[in-house]
Parts: C-alpha cells; sequence; structure tokens
C-alpha cells in the first residue's frame, strides 16, 4: 500500500531511494507527475506509476556522452560546461538541494559563447538533413512550433557519488554509476512536442549546416580514451559480477555491448557507426523533435507559439519505454512517449529559447522603416500585385491592406487589426488562370502559406481541428493548428451542392469562428477548448460567401492576363521586409483627426441607413493599415481620405 508524502517531489525522492533492488533492476510506482531516475541505461520516464528498468553499468551511450569533445567546449562538449560549472558551484559550497529550478553559472557561459562572441552562427540547426552527422551530446539548434504539450516529468537531477555531488541535468542518461544507497535530488523538467513550422515555404528555410569539426580532435580522443578507461575500471568488478542469467536476458544489442567490446576500444567511431544504422529516413520538413525544458516559467512557452531552442541533442536509439499492462496507475506521459520514440524523435536539452517572429525568418537586415524607402518599396509591390491581378487596382489596393493585416489587440471576443478578404467573380476560366498565379505570389511573399480547396468532400473527411486522443495521450494536429501569421487562401470555387456530414458542419463552423473571432475549437472529447490565433484569411469564391463572412467582400475584375514578375531577389527580399516591417508599426489617432473621423461617420450613417458598426470598424482598421503601408505610425487626413475613396470605388461593384 502506497503511503501518502506531503507532497509528490518528497514521494519520488523516497520511492527512489526505497524501491532500488540490488539485482541490478528496479521498479517505482508512484501516482502523480513524472519521475525519471537516470542510472546506467535509462528506460525512459514515467507518468502517474510506471514501471522503470535501469542497469548498473555504463552503456555505449553513458560512455559516448562523456568522450564528444573536450572541457569547456560549448560546441562540441556542452554537457563538459555542465559538469565542471557544477562541480564548481558545489566545491564553493553551494548546496545541491537548491539548484532546482535554478542555473549554477552553465547557462551564463552559453549565453556568453552564443550572444557575447558570436558563437550562435556556428551551432548547426537540427533538422532531417543535418541529422546524419551532428555528433549526439554537442550543441544544436531547433526552429519549431510547439504542437504540443506533454506535461512535467521528474529526474534525478543530483547524486552523490560517494562523497562528491554529480549532476544529471540535460542529459537522458546518467554520465555516473548510481547504487542503492545513492543521495538522490529529485528535479522537474517539461516536455514540449516541437515540429517545423506548418506551412514553411522554402525561402525562408536557413542554409544547410556544414559538419562541425570537432576541435583539438587529437586531444579529444586522448580525452574520451582517458575517461573510458576511468569508467571500466570503476565498473570492471560489478560486470564480472553480473549474472549469467542477466546476460542472456539482455536486448540483443546490450548483449553486444557486454559480450563484444574491449574497455579500452574507442567507442566514438563504433557509436557512430550504430547510430547511423539505426538512423530513420528523415523526409523533409517532417523532423519532429521532443524538447526537454529546465528551469523556465510555464507562461513562457505557449501552444503554437514558434521558438528557436537550443541546446544538448541526443539520439539514442536504445532507449524505450515500456508499459507495465498491469499497472492500475499506468497511464498519461508514457502513453504519449511510447509513440515517440528516440529512433523517430531525437531529444533536444535546451539551454536557451527565443520566441520568434516572422523577421527572424527573412534574410533581409532589419533597418529603420524610413519614409522614402517604405513609399519606394510600396510603390513597387502596388504594381506587382495590379499586374498579378489583371491590372485591377482596386483589388491591388484591397490586397495590399489585407497583406499588411495583424491581431494587434483584443477587446472582448473582437479580435482588432485583422482583414480577411473575400475576391467574389471568379468563372471557372478566370480561376484557373489567377489561382495559380495567386498563390505563387503568396508563397513568394510570405513565410508560411496554405491552401485549403473547399468542397464538400474535403469537408465531410478532413480533420481541420486538433484533437486530443486518449488512448496515445497526444493532441492530434489539424489543418487549422498553425502559427502566428500564416496566410491561409480558402479556394471555395470549386465548392458544389452536396449535403455535409456532421464533420463537414463541424468544419464549417470551425472556419466560420475563424474568420470572425479568430479563434479554434481545439477539440478535447468531452469539452471544446478555445485557442485565439492570427491568421490572414483570402476567399475566392464566384459569388459573395455564404459560408465565410469575410471583412471586406470585392468583387473582382480582371482588364488583362499579364505575366507575373517577380523583380529579382533583391526587389522580393525589399517586399518580404516591408510586408513583416510595417505591420508590425505602432498606431494611433490624435484627437483632432478623432473629431474629423467621427463627423465624417455621424454623415455616412445620416446617408445610408444600411451602414452600421462593423462597417465603420472596418474603415478604422482599413484607416490604420493605409497609414501604416506608407511607414506612417500616425493617421492623416489624406489617409483617411485615400479609404474613403477606396471604398467608394469597392461599393460601386457591389
Amino acid at each position: 500500500m502506497l503511503q501518502p508524502y506531503p507532497n509528490q517531489r518528497q514521494k519520488g525522492q523516497n520511492y527512489l531511494k526505497s524501491n532500488t533492488k540490488m539485482a541490478g533492476k528496479w521498479q517505482t510506482r508512484f501516482s502523480g507527475k513524472t519521475l525519471l531516475a537516470l542510472r546506467g541505461k535509462i528506460i525512459e520516464s514515467p507518468y502517474k506509476a510506471k514501471v522503470l528498468h535501469c542497469r548498473l553499468q555504463p552503456t555505449q551511450a553513458n560512455k559516448r556522452a562523456r568522450m564528444v569533445g573536450v572541457p569547456f567546449d560549448c560546441l562540441t562538449n556542452p554537457l563538459g560546461v555542465v559538469r565542471l560549472t557544477f562541480e564548481k558551484a558545489v566545491s564553493l559550497g553551494s548546496d545541491p538541494a537548491t539548484f532546482d529550478g535554478k542555473d549554477w553559472g552553465a547557462i551564463d557561459l552559453f549565453r556568453e559563447f552564443l550572444f557575447d562572441k558570436g558563437g550562435l552562427s556556428q551551432v548547426p540547426i537540427l533538422d532531417h538533413a543535418s541529422i546524419r552527422w551532428i555528433e549526439p551530446n554537442s550543441l544544436v539548434r531547433f526552429r519549431g512550433m510547439v504542437q504540443d504539450m506533454l506535461g512535467n516529468e521528474f529526474y534525478a537531477g543530483a547524486f552523490k557519488d560517494g562523497s562528491t555531488w554529480r549532476t544529471n541535468k540535460f542529459t537522458d542518461v546518467a554520465s555516473f554509476p548510481m547504487d542503492s544507497s545513492t543521495e538522490v535530488k529529485v528535479w522537474e523538467r517539461r516536455l514540449l512536442y516541437c515540429v517545423p513550422v506548418p506551412a514553411q515555404n522554402s525561402w525562408t528555410q536557413p542554409r544547410p549546416s556544414e559538419p562541425v569539426t570537432t576541435r583539438n580532435k587529437d586531444q579529444a580522443i586522448q580525452h574520451g580514451e582517458k575517461r573510458l578507461r576511468e569508467d571500466d575500471a570503476a565498473t570492471h568488478s560489478m560486470n564480472l559480477h553480473a549474472s549469467e542469467h542477466e546476460l542472456h536476458s539482455s536486448p540483443p544489442c546490450t548483449k553486444k555491448l557486454c559480450q563484444g567490446m574491449l574497455p579500452s576500444q574507442p567507442q566514438g567511431l563504433v557509436d557512430n557507426c550504430s547510430n547511423l544504422s539505426m538512423m530513420p529516413d528523415f523526409n523533409q520538413n517532417s523532423l519532429p523533435c521532443l524538447v526537454k525544458i529546465y528551469d523556465s516559467p510555464e507562461s513562457d512557452l505557449k501552444l503554437n507559439d514558434v521558438f528557436e531552442f537550443v541546446g544538448v541533442f541526443t539520439f539514442n536509439p536504445e532507449l524505450s519505454v515500456h508499459i507495465d499492462e498491469s499497472d492500475e496507475f499506468s497511464n498519461g506521459l508514457e502513453d504519449a512517449l511510447v509513440h515517440l520514440p528516440p529512433s523517430k524523435v531525437p531529444r533536444l536539452h535546451c539551454f536557451i529559447h527565443r520566441k520568434l517572429s516572422i523577421h527572424d525568418f527573412l534574410s533581409f537586415p532589419m533597418i529603420e522603416p524610413m519614409p522614402h524607402l517604405v513609399r519606394g518599396i510600396r510603390d513597387g509591390l502596388l504594381r506587382h500585385l495590379t499586374s498579378l491581378l489583371g491590372n485591377d487596382g482596386v483589388a491591388a489596393q484591397c490586397m495590399l491592406l489585407h497583406l499588411l493585416s495583424k491581431v494587434h489587440a483584443r477587446v472582448d471576443t473582437v479580435a482588432v487589426g485583422k482583414l480577411s478578404l473575400n475576391l467574389t467573380g471568379f468563372t471557372e476560366e478566370s480561376i484557373s488562370v489567377f489561382r495559380n498565379q495567386l498563390n505563387l505570389a503568396m508563397q513568394s511573399l510570405l513565410p508560411f502559406t496554405q491552401v485549403v480547396p473547399l468542397t464538400v468532400e474535403y469537408l465531410n473527411s478532413t480533420s481541420l481541428a486538433p484533437r486530443k486522443d486518449y488512448q496515445t495521450n497526444r493532441l492530434v494536429t489539424g489543418v487549422l493548428q498553425l502559427a502566428e501569421g500564416t496566410h491561409l487562401t480558402i479556394d471555395e470555387t470549386q465548392l458544389k451542392a452536396g449535403t455535409l456530414n456532421s464533420t463537414g458542419v463541424e468544419n464549417v463552423r470551425l472556419l466560420k469562428n475563424l474568420i470572425e473571432w479568430q479563434k479554434v475549437d481545439y477539440d478535447f472529447e468531452y469539452y471544446k477548448m478555445e485557442m485565439t490565433s492570427d491568421v490572414q484569411l483570402l476567399i475566392l469564391s464566384e459569388g459573395k460567401s455564404n459560408i465565410l463572412p469575410a471583412d471586406l467582400v470585392l468583387p473582382f475584375c480582371p482588364s488583362a492576363v499579364c505575366s507575373c514578375e517577380n523583380g529579382g531577389t533583391e526587389v522580393q527580399q525589399g517586399w518580404r521586409w516591408y510586408l513583416t516591417t510595417l505591420r508590425s508599426l505602432p498606431h494611433s489617432i490624435k484627437p483632432e483627426m478623432q473629431k474629423i473621423i467621427e463627423d465624417d461617420l455621424v454623415a455616412a450613417r445620416q446617408a445610408d441607413r444600411s451602414l452600421g458598426s462593423q462597417d465603420f470598424s472596418r474603415w478604422l482598421t482599413m484607416a490604420r493599415l493605409m497609414s501604416v503601408s506608407f511607414g506612417e505610425t500616425c493617421l492623416s487626413l489624406e489617409h483617411w481620405q485615400m479609404v474613403r475613396e477606396l471604398e467608394r470605388l469597392r461599393r460601386e461593384r457591389m
């Protein structure tokens, strides 16, 4: 019978000590968050009572973790930095118990290396290509969106090796053997499942990383061999006493390590070959990553945010999760991790993370949006959009405002700043020409773009909203789980008469809520969770869409079919910078301008009683965007009059 403990952490500490068996294996059962004990070869984390198995002798992964690079080489041996700064802090009198949730100086060294000394550019980016040559336990970067938040896990953060305190922070496996009498400090970390940003266009991808040349290679090998000899001496007697039964019951790869490896054999090359043979064939843009977060408030990381994570890359194909079906408490995190094996999902133990904006995906440098520079780029982009839209100048003006829109505030349920655009009047002939041109233009101008072909079959069969799968304890992504700033084109011209099933009806409701309120309901089976979005929506349709009520409806009137010239790489980069930079400019309206606007709105209402609050709200949004399009942060009378004229021309077409 489990005894109650004052808190989950004490519970984990007591079980970590008391349930260790001297036969070389141990098991733990407790209700609460995850406990991950790191003792030699580790079977990965449990959640709410998980049976773990762990061998006391160091494994191939353990030894590799200690021989990569030389001490205080932040790039090739980040764990050496962690280990030595920890030992230094303890030697100066710090209590390891106080390090839970705190840095003891290691992160400061990485910040200095990455930002003060310009080391960030040397850190390889982890992707489907670089994972084939990046050395495990080296420093990497990963850019991605938080697709799922798997919860927290406990792990043996610090332990006493004889009279010496050591740490397992930022690792999946212990660097030193631990026995049943070891004093352990149980710490906590968060697990995030991250994926490449959905709908990310190829021009935003960074240059492929080049293999990092190991510095002081001879010194590193000598250092690794010395550490290996020390490890083998420490564990030789333990291995001699391993039972014959245990050896024969080991997994095949473990038997190979026990029987075939010589103590003095350099394992780096062997490990590399082993990893390559077990490396899965990742497809482009499909490499996910399980990011482990330390010492960071939960409010810092949110679902669907895009981050750059810098930390230790670990890839241990042998690491696995085994669920004890007889465990009455078995559910939760281990259900998710068993479907995310290291052979498919690499691990990154994060030192530093930063939230990325759209500007971080541009190669154009950040410069001040000076008025003369902005006007020149604006004129060129407007000419490009006009040509793209068959010389329809009104449509080009509306498209420019649409591309600059974003949600910059929320008042109650209203998303202030959004401007969805519905271009109507497409025929079968015109849509076949302009649809492709528009899609290519959006892909070349914006970092994240996606097209949804709206048909009855699509609505009835597609999962637009993310949903919780309680069998795997995972959030299954949907089409509408998108990063902030994504552009979504909905092609309604293919929608024909038909019958919607329950899935189709729900999908229509989801699209309508997204376009009206910039919100998506995530399906947790027993309830819905409302998540805010910031997605630009462009609807192409024959007539005014009855399904998707856009903010701005404009009949499309092309007069020609023009060849779409992009203007060259430098010109395109200028357009991308323009759209990214100006949409984030602050904006205000002076009191005297507010009085003019109020008088104009009253006069418009008296002239046309059909005008309502939604129309006036749209005018103000368009006025802000028109002012911003010129690089201005304060609305002028000229720009307000331009919006009034644009609205007049639009209404003439209705």
